[in-house]
């Protein structure tokens, strides 16, 4: 009985271990690319500009930019120059910004990426172009959501495939029109007397 039930620990353990390393596969880290970099900290957050040619990977998310400004929280002694960056809070990318997230592609002078609320805000001209259902839009701002298809915006312009037929037979005549109701008559007034 205490095989058993050590046989049948240990196959739990090897399923959560297997469970653990798919989950640290199917999440990659994110990694961040660049030509410069200056990183300051405090005791709680650590700001990372990199500027000339970034480029940022991670979990179904590529963006490049000229300059990139990330704030993430910090764990660590206070003592720690740097300190371990725990999760982001923001990552805003100016200049040339192009993200690709799964099969849409979004172009802009400036996003902010708030990864804590899933939504990327684009500003100076963004396009959006959805591959999956073969559309384009621009507004401004425009705003993504990360895991859900869907956006939003101001000034909106949105250009789809053209509409299907709609049923319109061109071989039959087009329908009659119906005649407007006209006013009723106005009455006359009774003529003045002098």
């Amino acid at each position: 009985m205490i095989l058993r039930l050590c046989t049948a620990s240990l196959g739990l353990a090897l399923l959560a271990a297997r469970a653990s390393l798919a989950a640290a596969e199917a999440a990659p880290d994110t990694v961040i690319e660049s030509k410069s970099c200056e990183i300051t900290s405090t005791d709680t957050e650590t700001t990372s500009l990199f500027t000339d040619s970034v480029v940022v990977t991670g979990n179904n998310l590529r963006l490049t930019c000229d300059s990139l400004e990330v704030v993430s929280l910090r764990s660590g002694g206070k003592e720690d120059t740097i300190g371990r960056p725990e999760r982001f809070r923001s990552l805003i990318a100016t200049g040339s910004v192009r993200i690709v997230q799964g099969d849409r592609e979004a172009t802009c002078a400036r996003a902010e990426v708030l990864p804590g609320e899933d939504r990327i805000t684009l500003t100076g001209k963004p396009v959006v172009i959805d591959h999956g259902n073969n559309s384009t839009a621009t507004a401004e701002p425009l705003i993504l959501y990360r895991g859900q298809r869907r956006i939003s915006g101001a000034n909106v312009r949105i250009v789809l495939p053209p509409l299907k037929d709609m049923g319109f037979d061109q071989k039959q005549p087009p329908p009659a029109a119906t005649p407007e109701t006209a006013p009723a008559p106005a009455t006359a007034a009774p003529a003045a007397n002098p």
